[in-house]
This record gives structure tokens, C-alpha cells and sequence, in this order.
């Protein structure tokens, strides 16, 4: 990027209109030359940790802008959609210290998603524990997920694409295709729909594509996913207990090699439909709630990042979960945009698969 290019990006003011009233916020550029910088999470007010797909781990301190890389990284199968994924700090990371991965493995040839924890000290982990080595092995380098998130009662959320085999998203004895929920140290709640019955102890539902977007929100106490769809067909889901999302029985979505619709229709009966379906596709990549602690307008609203059709996107839902309203901000960027977090003074900070850490502060 040119210094002249860097100068507008730096004071560049967008605009949004929003319930009658303009927000004014400004898009810094934080760092950049990162190797797609898939996950990030705050360990505090100034320091953030970042994964980079190769697999390298970061610290970056987001005042002095110093970038650390973190010693004893977890070994990762680095291959096409593969790599070194998702991070979130414990809910109680003051008091038990644990840091969460997701990041796929290579067993007999074959890419796994899997999940672990860390502690760390003095800009290295250890006392890794591997949580779950999921069932979702395939050959094919497509699919992986994986975000990771939390709710108040002691669980983590994770999940798996469907491995590029379709089947999988109706199957119940295999992991891909679903969202996963374990206590924080990888046991299995006892209260998961498919314990004791036809299915993997671990699975909270089902009949997922993609999801790369995952986010327990604790004021509404609801869950929301987001996933890709083949061409067109991306959904926003409300996740709930045991149910089906269908994949890949029905799908807004149509294949590749033709206009041709997957699966029977966009309904069926038992299976769950989405809150908000993207045609054409936008590729989006992560979820979360806004807090609303900076910008007012926005409390509640969803957030995700687009990969093809570059920009921020944002939803806004009424108290029943219905969508009422999309906005498309920062399409000026051109960016795909990889990634996005609230940080704990408010601000979002965004991720580009150009490597760059941007943040939207007022």
C-alpha cells in the first residue's frame, strides 16, 4: 500500500444511516503484513491474540503496535480452507487462565477440526489439552468451520462444516455438518439432545454447510450462526436445542455447475429455516452481538465480515429474532474482510485476508 493510499485509509470517515440518525466513525489501520489473521481475542484492554491461518500465533499490543509471536504453537495441517483457526479466551480467564483453539489436524492423510486449550506465560503456551479430535475426517481441504464461543452457564459452542460431503449434514454419527456444545473442560453436559440416543454425545444440531460465524449473545440469551451456502443460500440460523438446519435437503442455494436448486426446496417439515438467507452469496466469516457500548444505535445489531462481496455486513433484529433491516458498510475498503470482535472498550476491530488489523472507533 502506498503511503498516499495508507494516509486516506488512516482518516477515512464513513457513514451510516441508521434508524434516522447518522454515525460517525473512523477506520484505522492497526497493523498489516499478516498471513490472514483468521481469529482474534482480547487478553486485556491492550493486548490482543491473533492466529494466523500458517499457523503462527501473535500477541500484539495494540497501542505500541509490537507484534510477539507466541512460542509452542500447536502443530496445524495448513491446506487449502485448513489451517490454524478460531481463538476465544475462557469466560473466567482471570481465575483459570485458559485459552481455546480450533485448528484442523492431519490424521492418516486426512484434515480433522479440533479443539484445544492452553495457558499462557511470558509469550508461550503450555499445558496444552486436546478437548475433542472431532469425527470429521475427509480428504477433501474444504469446510473445516470453526468458531468458538460461550454462554453463562459453563458451555462452549463450536462447529464443523460438512467436510465437502454432503451426506454428512443429515448425519448424526459423525461430526461434521453440526454445532457442538462441551462443558469448558471438554466433558460432555449431560442435558445434550443426542446423549444416550442415535447420534454423537457431543452434537447440539444439526444440518449445517459451513458455519464461520458463531455468537452466544447473553443479553438475549440466544445463539446465532452464520454459514455459507453453495451459490447463494448463505444463512444467518437461531440455534437451537436437537434441531435440523437442514443442509443439505434443503438449500436456498443452487450448484455450481448449474442453475439447478440443491437439495428438494428451501422447506421441510422438522427441519429449521433461516432467519436471514444471502442471494447472491457475500461468503460470510464470523458473528458477533454488538454491545452497543460505543455506538448506541447499533446495541444488538449482528455484525459479520464478507469475504467475496467485500464489506462489514450488519443485521438488525427485533426482539423475535426477525430481521428488519441489512447494511453493507465499508465496501469502500475492498477488502475481504476475515474476521470481526468487539473489544472491551467497545470498538470493533476487523481482520482482512490482506493481512491488515483495522479497528472502527468513534
Amino acid at each position: 500500500m502506498s503511503i498516499f493510499n495508507k494516509i486516506i485509509l488512516i482518516f477515512l470517515l464513513s457513514f451510516s444511516f441508521v434508524n434516522g440518525k447518522n454515525i460517525e466513525y473512523k477506520v484505522e489501520e492497526v497493523i498489516s503484513n499478516l498471513n490472514v489473521p483468521w481469529g482474534m481475542a482480547f487478553l486485556n484492554d491492550k493486548e490482543m491474540i491473533i492466529n494466523q491461518k500458517n499457523g503462527w500465533v501473535f500477541i500484539l499490543n495494540i497501542e505500541t503496535k509490537k507484534l510477539t509471536p507466541v512460542l509452542n504453537q500447536p502443530k496445524v495441517y495448513y491446506y487449502r480452507q485448513g489451517g490454524l483457526l478460531d481463538v476465544q479466551i475462557s469466560p473466567n480467564y482471570k481465575k483459570d487462565a485458559w485459552i481455546y483453539f480450533t485448528y484442523v489436524k492431519k490424521i492418516e492423510g486426512k484434515g480433522v477440526t479440533t479443539l484445544s486449550r492452553a495457558k499462557l506465560k511470558e509469550y508461550k503456551l503450555y499445558s496444552w489439552e486436546e478437548l475433542l479430535v472431532t469425527k470429521s475426517a475427509t480428504r477433501t481441504g474444504a469446510h473445516f468451520g470453526s468458531r468458538i464461543t460461550f454462554d453463562e452457564d459453563g458451555h462452549l459452542y463450536f462447529g464443523v462444516g460438512d467436510r465437502g460431503h454432503r451426506p454428512n449434514g443429515q448425519d448424526l454419527n459423525t461430526h461434521a455438518g453440526t454445532i457442538m456444545r462441551l462443558n469448558l473442560d471438554g466433558s460432555i453436559p449431560k442435558n445434550n439432545p443426542f446423549v444416550g440416543k442415535n447420534g454423537l454425545d457431543e452434537i447440539y444440531s444439526y444440518g449445517h454447510r459451513n458455519p464461520q460465524g458463531l455468537f452466544y449473545d447473553k443479553v438475549s440469551k440466544k445463539l446465532y450462526e452464520i454459514e455459507h451456502g453453495p451459490r447463494g443460500g448463505d444463512e444467518i440460523n437461531l440455534i437451537e436445542k436437537g434441531k435440523n438446519y437442514g443442509w443439505a435437503t434443503i438449500s436456498y442455494g443452487k450448484e455450481y455447475s448449474s442453475n439447478k436448486q440443491v437439495g428438494i426446496g428451501t422447506r421441510k417439515k422438522g427441519m429449521q429455516e433461516p432467519i436471514k438467507v444471502y442471494i447472491p452469496s457475500i461468503a460470510p466469516s464470523s458473528l458477533i452481538v454488538y454491545s452497543g457500548k460505543v455506538f448506541k444505535q447499533w446495541k444488538g445489531n449482528l455484525f459479520s465480515g464478507a469475504l467475496v462481496l467485500r464489506h462489514l455486513n450488519r443485521i438488525v433484529v427485533d426482539k423475535n429474532s426477525k430481521v428488519i433491516q441489512e447494511d453493507r458498510l465499508l465496501e469502500n475498503l475492498d477488502e475481504r474482510i476475515r474476521n470481526v470482535i468487539e473489544s472491551p472498550n467497545g470498538w470493533l476491530y476487523i481482520s482482512t485476508d490482506s493481512g491488515k488489523i483495522l479497528r472502527i472507533r468513534p
